[in-house]
């Protein structure tokens, strides 16, 4: 697609297909490397070539490179999808009323980070020039009329992206996710000491009945991950998302070929009854987050989701220096943990005038009301007022 006389576009239909060098220096970061650990063409490619994320799943990537003069200058990570699995922002509603009208909303176009919901760029350009990010959008437009999609979609995109998009006549999501932020806290305690008194005690009694029995808890991370610490977590990861949802999304392969090439930028926690693991949740490091992302046991241990989940997360959080934890998707009972309401933003582009006019005045109300609630949920933190 070519969108100047200097401005070019092209489609790639795989990840392998943008050289590692290329993809990680547009990406926001430094020094060639994602501030944001999903962002890491590792983290793509992965997902990519151990299956989880290819047309056979639904997922056919259609990644946007922008180049000038042959130099690459911008890039929109994107994929052709014939569901709407994996995204948590859920717009089966949509699809199910464009269908029961004649429409047919699949295939679509989604630009995300396959089964991630964590808030990260999607228009990647170093040189932050709007004209660039314009032609990104654009050029996902246009794709999508070339492919017959009924629309293009990115979702957990900053707030700056929605408001550039919201102004090139995209439609703006709002939802809701809870993160736990680092006052400079010099340890947990320091932390407690800023929560109601009650709330204080309820933690401290849920830290001490989920290790009750002996159990510890290893972080571990680096050139100390194994295939059998990875063994471990899967099977953990396997019996909680087959009772949770089905079908989990991510196979063995996966977890090895991460493993493999980003191994500095994971933290598995893994609590341990003597020589034997129970219990696992997966987090990966930014440079100034912790990105809780799975958790999975073997056995029923009170509280033990809390303690590997959102306790230890601030535990190595403090002690790494991170400025936050986003502990993943919904999940009002982090609220009582520390963790307090955030709003996450997508886009969309609706090819149908229909479609979209439904879906505005969707939005719009949907908007006023997830600021509504987090009002409210801000009521309802655990820390002291004043």
């Amino acid at each position: 697609m070519a969108f100047s006389s200097e401005l070019t576009l092209s489609v790639h239909p795989s990840t392998a297909s943008i050289p590692a060098e290329t993809w990680n220096r547009l990406a926001p970061g430094r020094d060639g490397r994602p501030d944001n650990p999903f962002l890491d063409h590792a983290f793509f490619l992965a997902l990519e070539q151990s299956g989880c994320a290819t047309a056979r799943t639904g997922w056919q990537p259609q990644h946007i490179l922008a180049e000038k003069g042959g130099e690459p200058v911008g890039l929109m990570p994107l994929f052709l999808k014939s569901h709407s699995q994996g995204e948590y922002v859920f717009d089966h509603g949509w699809a199910a009323a464009f269908e029961r009208a004649g429409g047919r909303y699949y295939p679509k176009l989604q630009s995300a980070v396959p089964f991630t919901p964590a808030t990260a760029p999607k228009l990647f350009v170093p040189s932050e020039d709007p004209a660039l990010k314009r032609a990104l959008l654009d050029g996902a437009a246009t794709l999508a009329d070339r492919l017959n999609a009924s629309s293009v979609h990115a979702t957990f995109v900053t707030e700056e992206e929605a408001g550039f998009a919201g102004d090139a006549d995209w439609l703006v999501r709002y939802d809701t996710q809870y993160h736990w932020d680092n006052e400079g806290f010099a340890g947990f305690d320091a932390f407690l000491d800023t929560l109601q008194s009650r709330k204080r005690k309820a933690i401290r009694r849920e830290r001490r009945e989920a290790l009750a029995d002996g159990l510890a808890v290893d972080w571990v991370s680096g050139g100390d991950l194994t295939e059998a610490h990875w063994d471990a977590f899967f099977t953990f990861y396997m019996d909680t998302g087959s009772r949770k949802w089905g079908r989990p999304y991510l196979n063995r392969e996966f977890f090895s070929r991460i493993g493999e090439t980003m191994a500095d930028r994971i933290v598995l926690m893994l609590a341990r009854d003597g020589d034997e693991y129970i219990a696992g949740a997966l987090n990966f490091q930014g440079s100034d987050t912790l990105y809780g992302r799975n958790w999975g046991c073997t056995r029923d241990v009170p509280f033990l989701h809390f303690e590997l989940c959102y306790y230890q997360a601030i535990d190595y959080a403090i002690a790494h220096g991170l400025a936050r934890v986003e502990a993943g998707a919904q999940g009002e009972h982090k609220l009582a943990r520390g963790y307090a309401p955030r709003i996450t933003r997508s886009i969309h582009h609706l090819v149908n005038p229909g479609l979209r006019d439904a879906v505005a005045d969707f939005l719009a109300h949907e908007r006023e009301a997830v600021i509504e609630q987090n009002e409210v949920l801000e009521e309802y933190t655990p820390f002291k007022r004043g």
